[in-house]
């Protein structure tokens, strides 16, 4: 499954596609399209030059893509993984520092307002218009932290009629999934829409060991209400608040020897890195079982709520201002009982398990606020405004049972955030001008000012009897007291960085749209744990080198068409893009802060090129096709692992070479109602994932993902029923991987996996 990109460009100009297709299962009109708001403005998809693709909250149902996890099933070029949150991955571009000081390379949103949290992201997909996903750095209408692109879950908004509805779900781990909806229309101009959700499931972990109880493995309780209210014939208001019980047990994941032989060991001198052999042929079981005691049951015990605000008033006919303003918190309370590796000898074996058994709690608060001006005319488009953003969190992690602890002591050991401070400030404008009626320019830029700060602590060895004092603290060069605070571990930074887009378009025919972009993305630096010499307090500085970390950048060309066929019966869509990636920003597990600790630094280059072709068909009212084919070449240009090492030429983590997704859809009459069949499965190439700490790959083999479904639709829609499953195949893929280098003796460590087999029954009715 090889090619190369000149063979790609000629592929994707002879097939005059797009770079985004919606995923429209069970639209009875073939000619309906989306209208998406990927530009910040409503435009229909096929006139958006945006990589991007849409799904309806239909689609979402009859695809099974009940959370963010699944939507990598429908969307080309797009992982997402659980890794201590939920880490998104697009078109290779990825950031693996899910910490209250990181930042992600794709953003999600909630109707446009950014979540900061990665941990706060994984709630259940309910009563949603569409979730758009855009492909592609996004620096100018949405700012840092786009490098990748973007998720924006758009809810359904109260409408002008009475409507009520209820769906659940029964399948297997025990999953119940339900939602209930309620629409009323108060007065005209007013109107009220409720919606909540209930997801619990049990782990998809198996004991395998006298372990206390994994189940259940997710229970959450969402509920969100949300008020129109047309104030006048110009001014409209959208108020809504939400709540998400966010429980169950984090244990998501195995050893990495489920998966990988042992011993697992760091390269040996002068050797560029090494490959652990992949188990292949166990069953299913073996790779999802849990293998290792915990000494206690794991637990997550957390909660997220908000509001949002967003105010439009037509200013003129032409002018359009829009005030869009959220607050919201998410508040961390976790028990985590884990292992941070295990002793492995030749020929014996597993001789030694180190627990790992920690506490996690933590408080963020975060606001936004953004302004927007919109201008238009027959002949020009302009957009500009200002955005700021603000997340303030105080968390306490707490490690017991360490190594380093010693008879009667609490075995603490780790960095402690006591507060982290993160603000943005954005001001932005795009213009596209009509040249003509058929050709168009746009130009936008973006000025972004970006400061964080933190003030933290490093405990060591608290006694039993000890309170955690984090006030005092020994001068440097003098013996540290058991229970007081070893090392402070504080740090301040300040970016500022333009981001802009070119682009062009044309309308070669009335259903077919060329366009060119050149985009730039960028995502602020930061710090690690630690602090400089010369600080109050600081026992153990670490290098400047090792405690910043400069922001990255990226900079895309892309080229796309679009295209309508036979009255909206055949669409097709394709994209050809290449990026310029620097100062990339890698994570690893470290011991430089004098504990075991998360460490990010700046890795390199990287340059990526790809091709993303979709095509729909609908031959007839029962008959649809669809396809995706994507094609990716991510790898590291500059990449220094160590000393005398480089992993120039190295794939990017989660980046295969060729993703095919192919589904049919076949639609049976039945009086007034309908049968529906669908079919879906997706084949992946082979990727990696790079282990910093061991320099080392982690190889997932290729593999296909099949979904099926069957669905009764009643007469005029008032109720239906369907079975599905999912990952027919039962694949367990491999997500993530961390190996521990805080303590060298250790050659096993955790691993996430993707969701196994799913299947089950899932009903609805409306009125």
């Amino acid at each position: 499954m090889r090619t190369n990109l000149r063979a790609s460009s000629v592929m994707l100009m002879a097939l005059a596609a797009s770079p985004a297709l919606a995923q429209e299962a069970n639209d009875k009109d073939s000619s309906a399209e989306i209208v998406v708001t990927a530009n910040r403005t409503e435009s229909r998809l096929s006139k958006t030059p945006i990589a991007v693709s849409a799904i309806t909250g239909e689609g979402l149902r009859d695809q099974g893509i009940s959370n963010p996890t699944n939507l990598a099933d429908a969307v080309p070029n797009l992982s997402i993984d659980r890794n201590n949150g939920l880490q998104i991955t697009i078109r290779g571009i990825s950031s693996t520092d899910n910490s209250e000081k990181g930042d992600p390379s794709a953003s999600f949103l909630s109707d446009g307002v950014y979540i900061a949290r990665a941990q706060a992201q994984e709630v259940s997909f309910y009563d949603l218009e569409r979730v758009e996903v855009l492909r592609g750095p996004q620096g100018t209408l949405y700012g840092r932290n786009t490098t990748a692109g973007l998720i924006n879950l758009i809810s359904a908004r109260p409408k002008e009629e009475f409507q009520a509805s209820a769906d659940i779900v029964y399948g297997n781990y025990n999953t119940i999934q339900t939602t209930g909806v309620l629409n009323v229309p108060v007065s005209d101009g007013f109107a009220l829409r409720a919606a909540v959700n209930y997801d619990k499931r049990d782990s998809y972990l198996y004991q395998g060991t006298s372990v206390p109880s994994l189940d259940p493995g997710k229970e959450n309780l969402s509920f969100r209400l949300g008020a129109k209210l047309d104030l006048s014939s110009r001014v409209h208001l959208y108020l809504k608040g939400d709540y998400s019980a966010i429980k169950g047990n984090w244990q998501t994941g195995s050893i990495i020897s489920n998966f990988y032989q042992l011993p697992i060991l760091a390269p040996a001198a002068g050797q560029r890195g090494v490959d652990p052999i992949y188990r292949a042929g166990r069953t299913a079981r073996e790779y999802q079982t849990l293998g290792f005691n915990q000494s206690g049951r794991s637990s997550n015990d957390n909660n997220t709520w908000g509001i949002h605000g967003e105010l439009e008033v037509d200013l003129s006919d032409n002018l359009t201002a829009t005030y869009l303003g959220s607050y919201r918190e998410f508040h961390r309370d976790e028990v985590w009982h884990w292992y941070t590796g295990a002793v492995y000898v030749p020929n014996v074996g597993v001789v030694a398990q180190i627990p790992f058994e920690a506490t996690y709690g933590g408080d963020y608060r975060q606001q936004s606020h953004e302004i927007r001006f919109a201008y238009k005319t027959d002949r020009l488009s302009l957009q500009a405004g200002a955005y700021y953003f603000r997340e303030k969190s105080e968390i306490a992690f707490l490690i017991f049972g360490s190594q380093n602890s010693q008879p009667g002591e609490r075995g603490y050991v780790f960095g402690f955030p006591e507060d982290t401070l993160s603000k943005s400030l954005g001001f932005f404008g795009q213009m596209t001008f009509n040249v003509s009626d058929t050709f168009r320019l746009t130009a936008g830029i973006r000025q972004t000012k970006d400061d964080k700060s933190r003030v933290g602590a490093t405990i060591n060895h608290a006694t039993i009897n000890d309170p955690l004092d984090f006030t005092t603290a020994t001068q440097p060069g003098t013996t540290n007291p058991r229970g007081v605070r070893d090392s402070l571990s504080s740090a301040a930074v300040s970016y500022s960085k333009i981001t802009w887009r070119l682009g062009a378009e044309l309308d070669l025919n009335p259903a077919t749209l060329l366009y060119g972009t050149v985009s730039t993305g960028y995502k602020a630096g930061g710090f690690n744990d630690g602090c400089l010499a010369g600080q109050a307090n600081c026992n153990s500085p670490i290098p400047a080198a090792a405690l910043f970390y400069a922001p990255e950048t990226l900079t895309a060309y892309e080229l796309g068409l679009k295209t309508n066929l036979a009255g909206g019966k055949v669409r097709l869509s394709s994209a050809l893009f290449h990026y310029d990636y620097t100062n990339i920003q890698l994570s690893q597990l470290s011991s430089i802060c004098g504990g075991p600790c998360q460490s990010t630094s700046n890795a390199g280059k990287a340059k990526v090129d790809g091709v993303e072709f979709e095509a729909q068909v609908r031959p007839s009212p029962r008959n649809q096709f669809d396809i995706s084919v994507a094609y990716l070449n991510a790898r590291y240009t500059d990449y220094p692992i160590a000393p005398g090492v480089n992993f120039a030429g190295e794939k990017l983590d989660r980046s295969p070479d060729w993703t095919v997704t192919a589904g049919y859809q076949y639609t049976l009459p039945i009086a007034d109602g309908s049968l529906v069949f669908g079919a879906r499965t997706r084949l992946s190439d082979s990727y990696h994932l790079i282990s910093t700490a061991m320099r080392g790959f982690f190889r997932q083999p290729s593999f296909t993902k099949t979904d099926l479904t069957l669905t009764y639709n009643s007469p005029g829609d008032r109720f239906y029923i369907q079975g599905f499953a999912k990952n027919l195949e039962n694949n367990i893929t491999v997500g993530s991987v961390t190996l521990s280098v805080a303590f060298p003796n250790l050659t096993d460590g955790s691993l996430q996996f993707a969701d196994p087999r799913t299947f089950g029954v899932r009903a609805g009715f409306k009125f």
